[in-house]
C-alpha cells in the first residue's frame, strides 16, 4: 500500500467537475484508491463520495493506493492535482 498527502491547489477545490475527473481517472486503475482529510477515508472512485468531502483550495488530502497498479495510480493522481485538474489554476 502507498500512502500520500496531496494538497488541493486549484481555486475551486474538489468541485463537481474536478471530482468527476478524479473518479474517472481512479477507475482506470486496478487498485483501491481512498482519500479524505482524516480516517475513515472515502472511495476515490465514487464521484458522490468525493463531493461530500467538500475539499476547498488548500485542503490536505490523504490518499491510500492499494493493489497491482498502485504506483501508476499514485503518479496519475498527483499529476492531475498538479495540473489543476486541467483548469489552469
Amino acid at each position: 500500500m502507498i500512502r500520500a498527502n496531496i494538497k488541493v491547489i486549484n481555486k475551486l477545490g474538489l468541485h463537481a467537475r474536478a471530482a468527476t475527473k478524479l473518479a474517472s481517472l481512479a477507475n482506470r486503475y486496478s487498485c483501491s484508491i481512498h482519500t479524505g482529510e482524516t480516517p475513515p477515508l472515502v472511495d476515490a472512485k465514487s464521484i458522490m463520495s468525493l463531493m461530500l468531502l467538500a475539499a476547498n483550495q488548500g485542503t490536505d488530502l490523504i490518499f491510500e493506493f492499494d493493489g497491482p497498479e498502485q504506483e501508476k495510480a499514485q503518479t496519475a493522481v498527483k499529476d492531475l492535482f498538479g495540473d489543476y485538474f486541467g483548469e489552469g489554476e
